[in-house]
């Protein structure tokens, strides 16, 4: 299990105003970064911000931004986002930490310079005892802020800084978002979850669809996801988590060609259940990908792809093992249960 706030003791806070700020959560350690994702090397950052924290009894928080810098600057071309800021805010509070700061970046907070972000950010607003960024965390103005100048602030100013530096996966690579995208929309499944250290999982509401399930025997609880996700078209093993219960099923995400071939949905077919999932808040767990979608010639051919599917998502959830104890303490394997 992962560490965590001691009981009674600083319940985590999420914030989106640098004047929300309680005075519980100053004077404290600070992880920073856009941390979407939050794969390992995230988890490396964060996990080494909370272990500062701790030894010293300080409160330990991430300070993010939102919308991420690059959708902000580039809106005709979104970023995947890999976290959302809800998703994100869960796994934070899951690594214990005490809260997380979501700051609003517009084009007046990209535009403030280095130096005043330290002043009136970092120790204005946070009156931080010591920072941890990443190797490659750039802020203020024109990205003109490093970890570098980062330090050299520090040693100024009085506050430590700890710089993370890359973490590589088993075979050397780079750990990175833009590596996860990829493999998502590729849908490596597989890889995805390695460098992430979880099952990577989205969030939605649980609507009313046109019951064609029903017809063929599949009823489904269908999602619509973000307008950014590139996730491949496919079919997927996953499981759903619906008021605190996992439980297993077999996913269809795309443009359903044999039928309308409209808007991308995610069609879950969730195992032994006959339960109302109807506008709930559900988060879904991606655990293998199984084949692309494809259009069939008969609804019979579909029903028995669906038989086959649902045999080989079963296989896959059957022969699931935590990655790491944070995919554990998330509670999305089969069989958790908050």
């Amino acid at each position: 299990m992962l560490p965590s706030r001691s009981p009674g003791e600083r319940p985590f806070l999420r914030l989106n105003a640098l004047a929300d700020i309680p005075e519980a959560l100053t004077s404290g350690v600070v992880a920073i970064g856009n941390f979407d994702g939050v794969h390992r090397g995230h988890q490396a950052v964060l996990d080494t911000a909370r272990e500062l924290g701790r030894a010293e009894d300080l409160p330990v928080i991430a300070m993010t931004f939102e919308p991420h810098p690059r959708t902000l600057f580039r809106p005709e071309a979104p970023v995947f986002r890999l976290t959302p800021p809800d998703v994100k805010a869960e796994i934070i509070r899951t690594l214990g930490f005490d809260g997380l700061l979501e700051v609003p970046f517009d084009h007046t907070f990209a535009a403030m310079a280095a130096d005043a972000f330290v002043e009136t950010v970092l120790i204005g607003a946070l009156d931080m005892h010591h920072v941890v960024t990443g190797y490659d965390f750039h802020f203020g103005r024109a990205r003109q802020g490093s970890p570098s100048f980062l330090s050299a602030c520090g040693a100024e100013r009085g506050f430590g800084v700890t710089v993370v530096e890359a973490f590589a996966d088993e075979g050397g690579g780079p750990v990175s978002s833009s590596r996860i995208r990829e493999a998502l929309e590729a849908g490596d499944v597989v890889e995805a979850n390695a460098l992430l250290g979880y099952r990577w999982f989205v969030r939605s509401l649980v609507r009313h669809g046109d019951k064609r399930g029903r017809e063929l025997g599949y009823p489904t609880a269908n999602l619509a996801l973000a307008a950014d996700c590139r996730l491949r078209h496919g079919i997927y093993a996953v499981t759903l988590r619906a008021d605190g219960v996992v439980h297993n099923g077999v996913a269809s995400y795309g443009r359903r060609p044999t039928f309308d071939d409209g808007a991308p949905l995610l069609e879950v077919f969730v195992f032994d259940f006959d339960g109302d999932l109807y506008d709930k808040a559900v988060d879904v767990a991606l655990a293998g990908f199984i084949r692309p979608e494809a259009k069939f010639d008969s609804v019979e051919a579909l029903i028995a792809q669906m038989d086959r599917d649902s045999d080989e998502a079963r296989a896959i959830l059957a022969s699931l093992k935590p990655l790491s104890p944070l995919d554990l303490d998330l509670g999305l394997l089969p069989g958790a249960a908050d």
